[in-house]
């Protein structure tokens, strides 16, 4: 028989994974990646970035799914022609190890963190960034990925980190770096404030207090406005109410023994506090700018110096609705959005003063906040009602069950509170994001033109600091009143403007570090606490994998935008768009060319996968089952690929094993024993002679050539469009 073919033994004898098994070997054995890399160095080059995951847990089918995308393509590059680098990125900084260090050591907030001091937490933090990853090298090995582990590129590299510097001190030159106070979603279990992106990422159904508050007013203590809330802790901070000027209100007397007071409310909301029509009377009709200006008695004492301000009146916003609650919005500036920008508006508060926020970072109440001082402001909402109660205050209290962000990584809920945070202005970018993303290619192109286009449109300067210690520091050298500022771009300008060797860019190895002032007599510059959000790391890894500008410049330069990436679809809200939002800042052009996102993988019930509820089967078990290969089949020829959500059912697994690999396995074998056969009963070798190929008259021939050069047609023409779902 053939030297080229091996007999099959029947399919009950042979086992697919055992099979993958000896395939993989034969790759170590021979260092199959890396020599065809080394083959391919001379050919045109096909630009791919790997997304960075954290390390802090094992792969899961969301990233092997999106590593099987990868994979395919940049398989299918190399054998089109093309030098294909494939490095493997890890993110190694950022909430995610820090919150596994604070869990492990009992840290509880920045008094912890300096009692250990900030070495001490980073030595423990660079302890386990790559605790997991000679598990994921064996698992990404193990579903037959080609990426290169040994030529890596991680977010604490100090070269990496100074190509962020540099990026950062380019668009601080651009004039696109500011230092603001805005009320930003918090966590205060991971003591920091997290950008709209990521406080978005974990939306979950929840039970909070809704409450109804009356406000009497000064000169007619009979009649109160109504407002209510679902977070009863932010009314100590209250200095307005909100109503929508264009909208009806009314007086009225309530005719129940629960409700007889005299309120004013708006018209389509009375059904708030008001089972029936019957149970008041409409003594006045008001448009809600009629009532702009009204005085009213404040809940708390805590900022009556914000009386001479204009605090404690009505105030008009379209932003109030008839959807829910009074139609009176109680307004605590320093802890929401609409309510901050009202009250500056109104001059209540200044856009320069300092927030006097009375909830620190652990989301305690400090002064002047007495009543409730050190409770935290989720605890503090029983005691808030009781005392609201105890003053007749309090009109209603319910429970109410509604959708509420909680922390991405201590899965708490988030509150929005005013912080001093630096910021990246994207707001005015949107015209040249919108431009950039047109000229970008992805699959499926929904998700391109409907939500991550909306997502683009809505965009809001970006906080990029943290209040945190593992991560990269920020390049802001400043003098006490943050009148004189430096920002530092490399390693090189920092020991010239500071005199000291630097080798670390961890905050441990430059907190100490100062700059001389350039004002004559003014004591030195020293740098701002707060390191970079993770997420900046990550969007900046074109030019920090390969250390831009610093190295490889030219190489660089001529592979950029890279021709392709690829990630799940929550990246529209975070990788996808910090790239694109530092590309279009830097250069003014995309960061990528072709961009496959895939849908999520969901449990067989529809919920999220849940190492607790222990609702999906272990990858690697599915892999020793049925083969890698049926696993990335069922992937790869799945909804997700077209950027829908898939249910992952290990049956179906199965079934695409029996339905395809099995025929295919049967059909080969039935070729070999057909070739064993003609071998011996004609006396000859079969061999392949190009020669002789599409010269025979046979319909049955000329039909197989002819279906098979359709099909590479095919195969081409979809993988040049990316649909690997065809």
């Amino acid at each position: 028989m053939s030297e080229r073919l091996e007999p099959v033994p029947e399919v009950d004898k042979i086992s697919f994974s055992g099979e993958e098994e000896k395939v993989l070997e034969l790759w170590k054995k021979l260092d199959v990646f890396h020599s065809c890399l080394k083959q391919s160095k001379d050919r045109s080059r096909f630009t791919f970035y790997d997304g960075p995951p954290f390390a802090t847990g094992l792969p899961h089918y969301g990233h092997i799914l999106a590593g099987t995308i990868k994979d395919v393509v940049t398989r299918w590059a190399h054998q089109t022609g093309h030098h294909v680098e494939r490095r493997f990125g890890w993110d190694t900084h950022g909430l995610p190890v820090e919150y596994e260090i604070d869990k492990t050591h009992g840290i509880n907030g920045p008094e912890d963190v300096a009692k250990m001091g900030i070495k001490k937490y980073n030595e423990l933090c660079r302890g386990i960034v790559m605790r997991y990853a000679s598990d994921w090298e064996t698992i990404v090995s193990r579903l037959g990925r080609w990426i290169d582990f040994r030529n890596d590129y991680k977010t604490l590299y100090p070269w990496y980190m100074e190509s962020i510097w540099w990026v950062f001190s380019e668009l601080y030159q651009k004039g696109l770096v500011y230092r603001g106070f805005k009320v930003m979603p918090f966590s205060t279990a991971c003591s920091t404030p997290l950008s709209n992106f990521e406080s978005g990422q974990n939306y979950k159904d929840t039970q909070d207090p809704s409450v109804v508050i009356n406000f009497p007013i000064l000169d007619e203590p009979e009649v109160v406005f109504v407002a209510w809330t679902t977070t009863p802790w932010t009314l100590p901070s209250n200095l307005a109410l909100c109503v929508n000027p264009e909208m009806d209100y009314v007086k009225v007397k309530g005719k129940t023994d629960e409700r007889n007071g005299t309120y004013i409310i708006m018209e389509a909301r009375l059904c708030q506090i008001f089972k029936n029509e019957a149970d008041y009377d409409v003594l006045q009709k008001y448009k809600g700018k009629e009532l702009e200006g009204i005085r009213y008695q404040p809940l708390f004492d805590y900022f009556k110096q914000k009386e001479s301000d204009g605090a404690f009146k009505v105030v008009c916003d379209s932003y109030v609705t008839s959807e829910s609650g009074t139609g009176v919005v109680h307004q605590a500036p320093y802890f929401g959005e609409d309510d901050y920008r009202v009250c500056l508006s109104y001059g209540i508060i200044k856009r320069d003063e300092e927030p006097v926020c009375p909830v620190d970072d652990a989301g305690r109440f400090v002064l002047p906040v007495t009543d409730f001082n050190g409770i935290h402001v989720k605890e503090a909402d029983p005691e808030i009602i009781k005392l609201l109660r105890s003053r007749g205050r309090l009109v209603q209290s319910d429970r109410i069950n509604h959708s509420y962000p909680f922390c991405w990584r201590s899965d708490t809920p988030l509150i929005y509170r005013a912080v001093p945070s630096w910021f990246i202005r994207v707001e005015q970018m949107q015209e040249k994001l919108l431009a950039c993303n047109e000229r970008t290619y992805w699959v499926p192109g929904f998700v391109k033109d409907k939500r991550f286009a909306n997502w683009l449109r809505d965009a809001r300067d970006w906080a990029v600091s943290r209040k945190r210690y593992w991560g990269t520091p920020i390049p802001l050298w400043v003098s006490e009143d943050f009148n004189e500022i430096v920002c530092v771009g490399s390693i090189a300008e920092l020991e010239k403007l500071s005199g000291e060797k630097v080798t670390d860019l961890h905050r441990d190895n430059i907190d100490h570090i100062t700059i001389p002032s350039a004002k004559p007599g003014n004591p030195p510059l020293k740098r701002i606490s707060e390191v970079f959000d993770c997420w900046f790391e990550s969007g900046s890894m074109p030019y920090a994998q390969v250390h831009y500008p610093f190295e490889k410049k030219r190489e660089f330069e001529d592979c950029f935008p890279a021709d392709f990436i690829a990630e799940g679809i929550d990246q529209t809200r975070g990788w996808f768009y910090t790239l694109l939002v530092i590309s279009t800042a830097l250069f003014g052009k995309p960061p990528f060319k072709n961009l496959i996102v895939n849908g999520l993988v969901l449990a067989e019930d529809g919920q999220k996968m849940s190492k607790r509820k222990k609702n999906y089967p272990d990858p690697i078990e599915v892999v020793n089952k049925y083969g890698a290969d049926a696993l990335r089949l069922y992937l790869t020829n799945s909804p997700s690929v077209r950027g829908e959500n898939l249910r992952f059912k290990e049956a179906d697994v199965f079934n695409l094993l029996k339905e395809v690999f099995i025929p295919w396995l049967n059909a080969y074998r039935f070729f070999v024993q057909q070739v064993e056969r003609y071998e011996k009963d004609e006396d000859e070798k079969f061999e392949f002679e190009e020669s002789v190929m599409g010269k025979s008259n046979n319909v049955m021939d000329r039909w197989i050539l002819s279906f098979t050069q359709s099909l590479l047609s095919f195969v081409h023409q979809e993988m040049a469009a990316y649909r690997l779902y065809t």
